[in-house]
């Protein structure tokens, strides 16, 4: 019968130590991002019927403007209050879906390790560990002022789908989040389909997630947005010159359900 070392013995503790903390942190982690999804539902409602309260006030002010009617000073200071409350909303919603898209970090070492592999591999790619994000340069993503995937990025798309589909990797969602600089839409062959940064930079994540629901990642894993000029990662050029750093489409590695 073969014992085992002491070091041996104290190794494997430790590794299935470490394997059931990271089970545990994942299960708070969905419990969290559970919550945090809940939470923004309900905030998304609340800030609608908001939406439609400001609006009705509104409409007495003005009538009651028109008529000369007494008032109109209560109803400014509930518009005023319900502008401030929506403000607030809509900025808890902001924050909780950035938590959201950062919660990412806790990936197993296996998937980790082959991402990191991954980008080793494609100059058009980084990983960031600590957050779980898969970055593409667009420049090298993208033909220039267009949405269309550019053929020497397809093999690369493809190659992360084969991680994103492996037994470590289909226990996560995929957020694409597409990144412009400050340059503006100026062609008009450009503008006709994408009349501005807003519209680029949603039409080149979908672009991405073609790709990979084509490659068999799940429709149900897979979202796409778009934050245009609005998240730089550099200073852009003054003038509207913008930047490469900025250009960019982010791959938000996420728990399920997120």
């Amino acid at each position: 019968m073969r014992i085992m070392k002491p070091s041996c013995v104290f190794l494997v503790c430790v590794c299935a130590i470490l394997a059931n903390g990271c089970s545990s942190e994942l299960q708070d982690l969905r419990v969290q991002n559970s919550f945090l999804q809940k939470r923004i539902s309900e905030l998304g409602s609340q800030t609608e019927a908001d939406k439609l309260r400001l609006e009705q006030l509104r409409r007495q002010l003005t009538t009651a403007q028109a008529k000369g009617g007494i008032g109109q000073e209560a109803l400014r200071e509930q518009i005023a209050a319900l502008e401030e409350d929506l403000a607030k909303k809509n900025e808890l919603i902001a924050s909780m879906q950035q938590r959201l898209l950062q919660s990412g970090a806790l990936l197993p070492p296996e998937l980790t390790t082959k991402l990191e592999d991954f980008a080793k591999q494609h100059e058009m790619v980084t990983y960031d560990a600590d957050r779980g994000i898969v970055k593409f340069k667009s420049d090298l993503l993208f033909e220039k002022g267009s949405a269309k995937v550019a053929p020497s990025a397809v093999a690369a798309i493809k190659s992360l789908c084969g991680i994103l589909n492996s037994e470590e990797g289909k226990k996560f969602d995929i957020i694409i989040a597409g990144h412009t600089d400050d340059i503006p839409v100026e062609k008009p062959v450009t503008r006709a389909q994408h009349p501005d940064n807003w519209y680029l930079s949603v039409h080149r994540a979908i672009s991405v997630l073609d790709i990979m629901e084509a490659n068999n990642v799940a429709s149900t894993r897979l979202s796409a947005r778009g934050f245009g000029e609005y998240r730089p990662v550099a200073p852009n050029l003054p003038g509207k010159k913008g930047n490469p750093q900025n250009r960019r489409v982010e791959i938000y590695i996420v728990p399920a359900g997120t």
